[in-house]
């Protein structure tokens, strides 16, 4: 689970509680940076000195930081978060997961039902910021694109052709993870051969295929997006050729019949193919991705800009910083 923001909360620091921070005179604590830190790196294998953690605490409360001016500027915009839009991302966050497993993932973050509302709520007032200030302003003309084209001309040359599919997987046996949001397992090859059959007549009644798969799909790893299991080249297939024959017999938007395996069934739905060869600048797919990676660079550095100047306007003290450069504290001394 991955949550988008790292706000301050704006409480007065007590004695057991240091303030590493402080955003126009509102105090991050140095708890705040050891959670989110606990959090990101557990299980981490680069972190093997004192100073390499320091440096990693130092970048969280960066974050912290920015965050806390993005949310000060927010709120002087007079941007709000409505119950109904932080009800609806609370429960994104919460459906790959079983109500047990959602548990200990706060757990493990530090949080309760409560804070992590806070934040839902923080980081969506900061998505809907950058949306206005920055997003609304990007704009990427035909001619760029064009050009943009012809200095990457060789980026577009598929080497063999791919296929975008999608499934939907039940599996024979008990699972012990579901992370489909009707937490749906069909726990015998039975059952599984009696879903299977149910979920191929609900799509054949014209419902829709990444809808079923995030309700029903047992595949802990693509339920959650729809199914969506990427492009997937022909080379990789030659080791199944009856999965093979299957897909390539396929045309974009059709689904398969049901396909039996070792581990259960499946039904898969092909959203598109890309044949061999240079791709041309024509394709509407090419212009698409040519538009989306211009715009990401030019969002990127409109937010680094923006950010910086609402940075100038800020009264921003970094006490960790103070404390590293001016050697008060030994790197070994903060863990």
């Amino acid at each position: 689970m991955c949550l988008l923001v790292f706000a301050a909360c704006n409480r007065p620091a007590t004695s057991d509680r240091e303030v590493w921070a402080e955003v126009d005179g509102k105090p991050i604590l140095r708890d705040q940076v050891e959670r989110y830190f606990r959090s990101r790196s557990r299980g981490a294998s680069d972190i093997t000195s004192p100073e390499q953690a320091l440096s990693f605490k130092l970048n969280i409360l960066g974050e912290l930081i920015n965050n806390q001016i993005l949310v000060a500027h927010a709120e002087r915009a007079r941007i709000t978060v409505s119950e109904p839009e932080l009800e609806t991302k609370v429960k994104e966050l919460e459906s790959p997961y079983t109500k047990e497993e959602f548990q200990a993932k706060l757990t493990e973050q530090g949080l309760d039902a409560a804070s992590l509302r806070q934040e839902v709520r923080q980081s969506l007032i900061i998505n809907k910021l950058i949306n206005k200030e920055i997003i609304s302003r990007v704009t990427v003309t035909d001619q760029e694109i064009a050009a943009y084209y012809e200095r990457n001309k060789s980026t577009f040359n598929v080497p063999e052709t791919q296929w975008h599919i999608a499934q939907i997987a039940v599996t024979s046996a008990a699972e012990a993870q579901v992370r489909n949001t009707k937490n749906d397992d069909a726990r015998s090859p039975q059952a599984a051969g009696r879903k299977i059959q149910a979920l191929y007549a609900r799509l054949r009644a014209g419902e829709d295929f990444s809808t079923v798969a995030q309700e029903y799909s047992e595949d802990p790893r693509t339920a959650a997006g729809g199914g969506d299991m990427g492009y997937i080249s022909a080379s990789s297939l030659d080791a199944n050729p009856q999965l093979k024959q299957v897909v390539s017999s396929l045309s974009p938007g059709q689904i398969s019949g049901i396909i039996q395996s070792r581990d259960g069934f499946h039904i898969l739905k092909l959203l598109g193919r890309e044949q061999a060869g240079q791709r041309l600048l024509s394709d509407p797919q090419v212009q698409s991705t040519i538009r989306q990676a211009l715009t990401n660079e030019r969002e990127q550095l409109l937010r680094a800009a923006y950010l910086e100047d609402l940075r100038n306007r800020s009264k921003v003290v970094n006490y960790l910083a103070q404390k590293i450069q001016g050697g008060v504290a030994n790197p070994a001394l903060i863990k």
